[in-house]
This record gives C-alpha cells, structure tokens and sequence, in this order.
C-alpha cells in the first residue's frame, strides 16, 4: 500500500530511471546532424581527437554526447541499422554501471556498441562477455566492422587459443569472450612462472556481460577451478564401492502424503530403510541401520577395519555417500549427458553441455562408475575463485539481460549493482494465457501433443520448451507418434543450434528446446533468410550466390511473416515451470517481439519436480476434492499466483546457496589476493636475494626471542638453529660462547652479517641473472605447493566446521578463525622451507664466468641490493632456453645442477602444468 502511494506521488522507479536519462538521449539527437555530416574517414580521426581530450583531463561525461552520436550513425552505415532511442537509453545505463532490462528481440547486442565504445576510449580495455563461444564469435564479427569503422581494435578469445593470441586479443580496446575463458584466465595467469608469459592485463577496467542474471546469479553457484590429478589415489575402491548400492533400501514413504514418516524426538522409532533422500538439496540421509549395513559392507570387502567412525575409515563413508548420489540423485540425460565416452554435465539453465567442467569432491568419479565409464583420478585443487569475485574486481560493471528485475535484490546486495528496466521500442501484444494444471504427466503430454497438432496443422508456429533433455525427448517421441514433425534442441544436439532457432518462427515449425536462457538468436516470424541463404551457400566463397539466394529467401519469409502474424504468431508452450521465474520469462519473451502478436501457456502437472517438492500436496488436495482423476485440467489465475509463490521459494533458497558460497569465498579471496600479489612482486622482482635476505633476518629476529625467552643452553644452539631456522649455521664452542655474550640486538647483526656473506657468496659463483632466476624458481615453487595443500586444507576445514553447529557455534565465524590461522601458519612455514632450501645450497664458481662479473660483484659488496639484482651480465642461452621462467637442468650451469637440491619426483612440476614432476619435465 505503501509503495503504491509513493509510486503514484513520486512515480515508479522505472520512471524515475527513464526521467533521469532523457536529458542525455536529447543531447545525443540533437547532435545527429554533425554525425550525418562526417566523411568515413573522419570517424577515426574524431576517435583521436577523443583520446586526446581524455589524456588532457576532460571527464568522459563531457565526450558522452558525441561519442555516443558518432557510434549511433558508425552503426547506421556499417550495418544498416540506426539504434533506436530505447537502444540508446540502454547503452546509458551500461556506461553508468548498471543493469539494463530488455525484452527479447530489443537488439541487446546493438544496445551495447555505444557504451563499449565511450569506455574503450581511455585505452584501458572493454571486456564483453557472452555465456558461449558461439555468441561470442557472432557478436565480434558483427560488432567488429563497426568499431574498426570507428579506428578501435577489437579481439576475441576462445578455448585452445595459443598464449600469444590472447595476449594480442587482450590488448585490444574490445575483447569478446565468455565467463569462463576469463575466469581461468585469470586463474592461469596466477600460475604462471614468467611475468611475460601472462595473457590479460594487470587491471581490470569496464565489462559488459550480456545475459548478466544467466552468468552471475545462474552460474554463481559452481565456482571456477583449475585443477590437476591425483596420481596416488586407487581407483578401484570407487568402483568396489559401487557394487554396494543394490544393498541398500530407501525408507518407505507414507502412501497418503508421499512424505518420509516423521521423527519424534521423545520416542525412539525404528522405520525400515537404510537412507532418505533430501531432493531439494541433493543430499543423502543414512539411517542408524543404513550405517550399521555401510559398516558390515566395508569390513566384508577388507576395505575398513574396526569402527566405521574412526578417523581413518571417514573415507570410505565418503566414497559410498558419493555412489549413492550419483544413482540416486542424479541422472542420465538431465544432470549429466555420456558424450564421446566420457560423462559430461548439462547446464540446468541453458540446457548447454559444459566442456571441461566436472562435479567435485569425487561425485564425478561416481557417476563415472555408475556408468560403466573409465574412472578418471580425482581431481586436486590447484587454482579456484566463483565468478562473484572474480567480476567483483573490475572497476566497473554493467550488464543487458531480458529478466532481471525479479533478481533486483540480489544484484544490488552482492554486487551494488542496479536495474534499470527499459520500455520496449512497439507495445507488447503477446498474450499470456493461464497455466493449465493436471494430475499426471501422462494426461499433460496428451494434453500437450494434442494443442501442438492442432497449432501445426493450420500453420502457426510452436516453441516447446523443457527443462531437461530427458523430458524433450520423452516430448519428441510422443510427438513423432502423433505425426508431428519438428526440430529438437538439447544438450546432444547444440551444434545446430543457431539455425534451430532462427528457423523456428517459420510457418508450421516446432520446435522443441531444452532451456532458452542466453541462446542469444533472434526470432523472427516466418524464417530467418539470413540463416536459410548461409545454409545454402557460404557468403565469403561466393557473395553473388549468396545474395541472389538471400533475396530470394527474403522474399519468400517477408510472404510467410504476413501469414504467420495472421495467425497469431509464435506459440510458446512452456511444459513445465523452472525452478527460477526468470527462466520462464526468457521462454515467454521470445514470442511478441518488436510488436508482433503471440502467445504463451505453461501446462503443469502434479507430477513435475517443482510442484512435487514445494507445495503440490495441497493444490493435488484440492484437485481431488473436486473430482479430477481423469485428464481434466484446473486452469485459474489463483493457481498460477500460488506456482509462482512456489518459485520465489525456491528463488530465495538459491540465493542463500549462492549468498552461502559467496560468504565462505570471501575469507579464501583475501588469502588468494594476498598470494598472487606475493607472485607478482617475486616475478617482476629483479633482487629476489634482498627478499630472502629480508625474510631470513626476520626468521633470526623470531628465533632469537624464543631463545632468550626459553633460555637454552650454549650446547644447544646449533641444534636449536637447525631445528627453527633450518639452518646449520655451524659455530665453533668457541664462537657458541661469544654469541651468547652477545646483546640481542648485536646477535642479531651478526646473523643478518651471516646471510648476506652467504648470498654474496652464492651470488659470486655463477651468472647473476641466473642466480636470482634459481631463486625466484625456488621461491615460486614452494609458495605453489603449499597455496596448493592449503586450499585442500581450506576444503577440508569447510567441511569439517559444518558440524561445528551442534555446539552452537557459527560455523562461518569458526572458518575464518581457522582459515586464518591456517593462512598464518603456512606463510610461516614457507619462508622457512625458502630461506632453509637457499642457505643450504652450496654453488662452486662457474669455470666460464667472465672477468667482468667477478670485478662487478666485489665494486659492489656494499650494496647487495645492486649485487643481487643481477643486471645485463647474465647468459643469453640461459635466457633463451627458460621454461616459463623455470632453469631447466638442461640449462642450469652444471656447478648449480650438482650442488641444487633435486626435485622430487612425486612433487608438483615446476612449469604449473598440475603434473607430478617425473610425468612432465622430470621424464
């Protein structure tokens, strides 16, 4: 009541957006005039002059106008098509950080090309992200003869690409690419052992992600990881494990409710069955037999001995849970699809499959089992970060989707972001019928088949959509034997995708589609000639085909465009609802787009997953209360509202998942900043010596303060030394006795005198550049390792502190005291390992080291700083024959390659390859 009173004083908010902007919209109109009026070559020259203003100081609100005037005529001659005003608003918003809502069909990607260009122009890079490959390369090629109209670079990255290629498409002013590519980039680079070997720029400056609720609230919920193979684990046990699953009983649901009976407290109850299943969550739940029969079953198979809650034996628990989710929560051609032998996920939201990607914490391997698949070794974390941090880092970020007021609060809460919601260009006339309710999915699909067959017959267009590929094809075959032809587009099926949907507004098509979030093609009414010319013919090997193929298409969908808007345009059949509103309006939007007529309806049954867990019991109550057991329908406004009331429920439960992650990502993103600014600084660092030198006389200052506290004795200070600093400094009783007569302060002198003699020491024997490259290996190589055991400790410790809630304690509050304290321990523990690995080291001068560096490191004895820092003297074949910084043995000057600790062959490799050293460059 509230808020419809301040609306009607102050007007809505999308009104309140609108007003704010149309003062900017008539400044850029009216410099319409001055834009027609330029030659083509004065686009680029303008773009200059542009670039000057901004180095001289001006702000970019005083180039907005012109700018975006000039990017909306480049558009016009370029493409052939001049943006429209609401166009023109949307890109605002962009440029001002915020969220710009559009209907399907607005031309999102056209709305962008004005606030890329603005941005691009202080040289500091615009990154445009798209959720596919796909959209990606689409979008740069159409986009990119318009900005290069306009004299700026465009690139684009995609999988596979080689270091250089993306270095080059980073540097551009515009880069396309997806989140993904960005994300693991960022992680690569992280891991990389050569400053030049990174590929983005060290600052992220402005974004623009199209489909922005799909990337950063859909996808939020999996984070990004880079990860490596275990090589000690033994497969077998998961495939041991599997064969246990047929033993095992689910508890017996109460035949009225369908429900788990109840638990009471106060009276010990005993239900048949061994698990129950949590299908919202995706948990399994193991009743006191169920663990008692896990117990028989382990011990019998000489997998576990004595209790199956000793400490050693969690593992085993955790290997049979995993099996028992992957046969029971999770399933073939709606989870996962099995694709070129190897099991593969589908992305609940786009109905995509997603290379490269496999569920963690070993649930991978057992669906991998289930299915009779080679097992593939379990995965250890090596680099990992969750696209809310990652986007997080740029300073500004913006975005275009069709549906993101219903996620309004989320946006504004997790990334301060805003949504502006922008008029469509013509009036929506699609008409939006009520949901249609039945009580089996039998009597639906009947239902379904039956409104599609008569939509075929006269002509009209028809765009199901499913929520899995299990559903669209159990659809396809009811259809086929109805005698309906139509198209079919799923996860096994996505290759065709794009002339699948531009296709599927022709008259008499069906279609059928697995999601429509991000498919990022347009549907037009009565075909795409475009789509139907390339099928025929490819434009760039013979354009005068191509065109007299694409007139001709033209002509005959301009016909069928009439035909199909008379009767009635695209029919969207929606055959069941999704878990998210917004999923549901994607499907809806792509009927009635730029004015034209159509329809939508979702038919429901009692059956469906959203329905079965949240809420369906009453409304199937009701139902039987009214006599329905047949395949009669309950259609009525009422319904719909209580669906819906059904999906912001489960809405707002998806935003704790995402807001849970988020809060725990948090403590380990402070630590990962931390760690890839320690790597940037020792890649860049040309004294890495000085760093150490620095490091050992803090481990001394610490050591020192135990010694005098704990008062050891003059006998035990070469042990005492070896034990804490890991150094064998080797005093003579003699000199034991002089150091204790010391002063604290001078004792601490003389061990920093002691390591800086050392260095220098070191420093004379070989190249000075490769000596600091010998340390800057060393260093990265231990920090690498142990920020690899530390996020598997991180992991485990997450787990762990969840039970932490049966004391009452917040087991949020309990990691980051922990994880601290962890963090803490390992820094520690590093610049023990660092300083303990270079002093004990011994090097012999090089037999090939010139005059020329040995006077260079006596001149400057004073300064270690210039000592250590190397300079122009070091060896070109050392630096030709470096492995992403890393000294080959190969190249290593053979006093270094005697005297240097080995690697271990069971250690991670050196060149961040996530290999053991003896499978990668140790073979």
């Amino acid at each position: 009541m509230l808020s419809a009173i301040l609306n009607g004083l102050l007007g809505t908010k999308q009104e309140r957006d609108l007003k704010d902007l149309l003062p900017y919209l008539r400044a850029i109109n009216e410099l319409e005039p001055w834009a027609l009026s330029l030659g083509d070559e004065d686009f680029p020259l303008q773009t200059l002059k542009f670039r000057e203003e901004l180095q001289s100081g001006v702000a970019l609100s005083h180039i907005l106008p012109r700018a975006f005037a000039l990017a909306r005529e480049a558009c016009r001659r370029v493409l052939g098509e001049r943006p429209y005003d609401v166009q023109i608003l949307g890109s605002l918003t962009l440029h001002d950080g915020r969220i710009t809502e559009m209907k399907t069909g607005e031309g999102k990607t056209l709305t962008g090309v004005a606030a890329a260009y603005l941005n691009a122009l202080s040289g500091q890079g615009v990154h445009i992200v798209t959720v596919n490959d796909y959209l990606a390369s689409r979008d740069k090629a159409q986009m990119e003869r318009v900005h290069n109209f306009l004299g700026l670079t465009v690139g684009l990255i995609l999988p596979n690409m080689e270091n250089s290629a993306r270095r080059e498409a980073y540097a551009c002013d515009i880069t396309y690419a997806t989140n993904n590519e960005l994300g693991f980039d960022y992680l690569r680079d992280n891991m990389t052992w050569d400053i030049k070997s990174k590929c983005m720029r060290a600052e992220r400056h402005f974004c623009i992600i199209d489909e922005i609720d799909s990337i950063l609230i859909d996808e939020a919920r999996t984070p990004l990881i880079i990860s490596g193979p275990d090589e000690e684990e033994d497969t077998s046990v998961i495939q041991k494990v599997n064969g246990f699953i047929s033993y095992f009983e689910e508890v017996e649901k109460d035949p009225a409710t369908g429900q788990y009976p109840l638990e009471d407290p106060l009276v010990k109850t005993e239900h048949k069955g061994d698990y129950k299943l949590d299908e919202k969550s995706k948990r399994i739940l193991f009743t006191d037999a169920g663990f008692n029969k896990m117990e028989h079953l382990l011990q019998k198979a000489g997998l576990i001995n004595g209790s199956l809650f000793d400490g050693q034996n969690f593992e085993m628990v955790h290997y049979l849970t995993q099996a028992m989710k992957a046969h029971k929560l999770f399933h073939i051609d709606v989870d996962y699809v099995i694709a070129d032998g190897q099991v593969q996920i589908v992305d609940e939201f786009t109905g995509r499959i997603l290379h490269g990607r496999r569920y963690s914490d070993g649930l991978h391997q057992a669906i991998e089992a289930k299915e009779n698949i080679k097992v593939a070794k379990r995965n250890l974390t090596m680099a990992t970060i969750t696209f809310q941090n990652f986007f997080r880092m740029y300073k500004k970020i913006s975005g275009m989707t069709g549906t993101a007021d219903t996620e309004a609060r989320e946006f504004t809460k997790i990334y301060k972001l805003d949504v502006a919601v922008m008029p469509t260009n013509r009036p929506v006339i699609r008409t939006d019928i009520n949901d249609e309710i039945y009580l089996t999915q039998q009597f639906k699909m009947d239902a379904i088949s039956k409104e599609v067959k008569e939509r075929h017959i006269v002509g009209q267009p028809v765009l199901i959509g499913t929520v899995s590929v299990e559903r669209s094809e159990l659809l396809s075959k009811v259809l086929t034997k109805n005698g309906v032809p139509h198209e079919i587009l799923n996860a096994k099926n996505h290759g065709r995708e794009a002339f699948i949907i531009a296709e599927a507004g022709a008259k008499g098509a069906v279609t059928i589609a697995t999601n429509m979030a991000g498919r990022g093609t347009d549907i037009k009414l009565g075909g795409n000639p475009e789509m139907r010319a390339k099928k025929q013919v490819d434009a760039t090997s013979d354009p005068e085909r191509y065109h007299q193929i694409y007139q001709r298409e033209l002509e005959r969908t301009s016909r069928e465009y009439e035909e199909v808007k008379a009767l009635g345009g695209l029919y969207i059949v929606g055959t069941e609802r999704h878990d998210s509103r917004r999923i549901d309006n994607q499907l809806r939007g792509r009927a009635g787009r730029q004015g034209d007529p159509g329809y939508s309806k979702f038919y429901i049954s009692l059956e469906d997953d959203l329905m079965r867990l949240f809420g369906g019991e009453r409304l199937r109550a009701f139902m039987g209360r009214l006599g329905m057991d047949t395949g009669e329908s309950l259609q009525h406004s009422l319904v719909s509202r209580s669906i819906e009331r059904a999906q912001k429920r489960v809405e707002e439960r998806n935003y704790e998942i995402r807001k849970h992650l988020l809060d725990y990502d948090d403590v380990l993103n402070r630590q990962r900043k931390h760690i890839y600014e320690l790597r940037d600084s020792l890649l860049s660092e040309e004294m890495v010596a000085r760093r150490i030198i620095r490091t050992a006389s803090e481990l001394a200052e610490e050591f020192l303060e135990e010694f005098h506290k704990n008062k050891t004795s003059s006998e035990g200070l070469n042990a005492q030394l070896l034990q804490d600093l890991r150094i064998q400094f080797g005093f003579e009783p003699e000199d034991v006795e002089q150091f204790i007569s010391l002063s604290k302060h001078n004792q601490h002198q003389k061990m920093h005198d002691f390591f800086e003699a050392d260095m220098l020491h070191k420093a004379n024997s070989i190249e000075p550049e490769v000596f600091n490259k010998f340390l800057r290996f060393e260093y990265l190589r231990n920090l690498d390792r142990r920020w690899q055991q530390h996020l598997d400790a991180m992991e485990g410790l997450r787990e762990a502190v969840n039970l932490r809630t049966y004391a009452q304690r917040n087991p949020l509050v309990e990691y980051k005291i922990e994880g601290f304290q962890l963090f803490d321990a390992m820094l520690d523990e590093l610049a023990k390992a660092v300083v303990s690995r270079v002093f004990r080291v011994k090097l012999q001068p090089t037999l090939n080291a010139t005059p020329t560096v040995q006077r260079a490191a006596v001149s400057t004895h004073r300064s270690m700083g210039n000592l250590l820092g190397g300079g122009d003297s070091g060896s070109n074949s050392a630096k030709k024959n470096m492995h992403r910084g890393i000294p080959s043995q190969q190249n290593t000057p053979k006093s270094v390659q005697r005297h240097i600790e080995k690697i271990g062959r069971n250690d991670p490799c050196p060149c961040g390859s996530g290999k053991k050293y003896k499978q990668c460059h140790g073979k």
